[in-house]
């Protein structure tokens, strides 16, 4: 966890870019990742030269060449260890015209991060402002890999308070649950098509190291948890590097973090490749259709980016694989063509797990739409049995624009650190989806429909033409009014009107 002197900290350097001038906090979140990148680099070949003192040989590999940069500028002045401990103007001077020089150039490194940095831009306005950054970070235990992928998850949190730029970011406690359903084991290859700044694919990392720490013990189980279980696709190119960095900070050395238009690219190469897909892939109602992979308009026919998104996912698994993604709550009762033929291949053709409804307030302030996970595993052959329904009323947060925490951090998300009273459930539901979805092939069974979560048999979905909206079979409990005989009521009636007859004589009488 975040100290709070750590947490001010964050607070003093946002708010000094926004009084430089940076006002777009994508841009803020940027400029910090170059600097943390940087101090990687620096890191890295203080190992390379540790490695080289022990062995007593010449380093095998250097970060930053020897000699001289086009400017004159040695390399070694490049590294963070040395600029760090310059006067502010000296280093807005280094770190401008030699620095970012440098790691627009930078081939040698292999990684995704040096991929994406390529094309990286120095745009801190003021030598102050950028010695005030490097300070904070050099004093932040970049070796704890919890604080740093706290200070980062901080930091990205700053987006989501920031206005339009929010819709990058998944609630946390949301994404943790969608984990959590899905159980990510060692021998998985995850996949993001819409990865964003990768809160699926950190929080499937955070989960493997909690719940299966001997993948990282293991020689073949670690190369693949660094080099091979995480992909993550995006079009906007410092949403990459944002993702690549949170990635980084998490423990993960070398994720498939590419640039790729999920819709728009041929899939022959990524055609069942993954075994879990996590996703909340941004639903912007229409596209050119003429931009729309043929292989996605050949399963389904419509310019709805939430379909042409969840054929992708059927597309991308492999046979076996599952996924949770979260969709649009049309997508679950809409009638057009594509809409009905979507559902029924979920319903008919693989085998459709779960509906969870989720509260309409859950992307406040930035969008109102009501969502909903959808849970199912590709089979290409069907083996829809039941299909589990969760409605949720509450996750723990107010609903309006505030989503404001309704409970202590200790009882928020789907595993708090102690059980939650009716009371409290009332105001988080998410653990009890979790206890719940492990039994929705036993217990679920018999709850009714009345009830928060319930089971229906794939031929009453059948019956209501794939209809998969929780309202279609949920039932109402209609409470028991106690009526009174219609002779009692005429009684009152007439007693009321003797009253309103004596009174109105009265009142003549006090006229007169």
């Amino acid at each position: 966890m975040l100290t709070g002197d750590i947490r001010s900290q964050i607070d003093a350097i946002w708010n000094a870019f926004w009084t430089g001038g940076i006002s777009n906090p994508l841009e803020v979140i940027e400029q910090i990742t170059y600097l943390l990148f940087l101090k990687r680099l620096d890191d890295l070949h203080t190992l390379e030269e540790n490695k080289a003192a022990r062995l007593h040989q010449p380093i095998e590999r250097h970060i930053f060449p020897e000699g001289a940069d086009p400017k004159g500028r040695p390399y070694e002045d490049l590294r963070w260890s040395r600029f760090k401990n310059l006067a502010p103007p000296e280093m807005f001077e280094v770190v401008n015209d030699h620095v970012f020089p440098f790691l627009r150039t930078l081939g040698g490194d292999d990684s995704t991060y040096a991929h994406h940095m390529k094309d990286a831009r120095f745009t801190i306005p003021t030598p102050a402002l950028l010695a005030k950054v490097v300070d904070m970070l050099d004093h932040v235990p970049m070796d704890d890999r919890d604080t740093k992928g706290d200070l980062y998850e901080y930091m990205l949190g700053k987006i989501a308070t920031a206005g339009q730029n929010g819709q990058f970011r998944t609630p946390r406690h949301i994404i943790r649950l969608m984990v959590e359903m899905m159980e990510p084991t060692a021998t998985d290859v995850i996949c993001d098509p819409a990865c964003g700044t990768c809160g699926f694919l950190v929080a499937a990392g955070e989960h493997l190291r909690e719940r299966h720490p001997e993948i990282l013990r293991d020689t073949k189980s670690r190369e693949h948890f660094h080099h091979g279980m995480f992909h993550g696709f995006d079009f906007d190119n410092t949403m990459l590097r944002i993702g690549s960095m949170n990635m980084l900070l998490h423990g993960v050395e070398n994720p498939d973090i590419r640039y790729r238009d999920s819709l728009a690219q041929d899939h022959a190469g990524e055609d069942e490749k993954y075994t879990l897909v996590l996703a909340n892939p941004p639903f912007a109602g229409s596209l050119d259709y003429e931009t729309v992979a043929k292989d996605l308009l050949a399963a389904v026919k419509t310019k709805k980016t939430e379909l042409l998104f969840l054929a992708l996912f059927i597309r991308l698994l492999k046979p076996g694989g599952r996924a949770a993604v979260i969709v649009p709550d049309g997508v679950l009762f809409g009638s057009s063509k594509a809409h009905k033929e979507l559902r029924r291949i979920l319903v008919e053709d693989q085998k459709l797990d779960a509906v969870i409804s989720l509260p309409s307030g859950v992307f406040r302030p930035y969008a109102g739409v009501s969502t909903a996970i959808l849970s199912f595993t590709k089979t290409n052959s069907g083996g829809t049995d039941h299909v589990w329904f969760y409605d949720v009323d509450a996750d723990g947060w107010s609903l309006d624009d505030k989503r404001t925490s309704l409970l202590p951090d200790e009882l928020l998300g789907p595993l708090p650190k102690q059980p939650l009273t009716a009371e409290q459930h009332e105001k988080n539901n998410l653990p009890d989806v979790l206890a719940r979805w492990s039994e929705r092939s036993r217990s679920e069974r018999e709850r009714p429909r009345t009830a928060h979560s319930f089971c229906v048999a794939k031929s009453d979905i059948v019956a209501a033409g794939y209809d998969l909206s929780l309202n279609r079979y949920k039932e109402v409990v209609h409470e028991e009014v106690q009526h009174r005989a219609p002779k009692d009521i005429l009684a009152d009636l007439a007693t009321f009107e003797t009253e309103i007859q004596q009174g109105l004589k009265q009142l003549e009488e006090m006229l007169k």
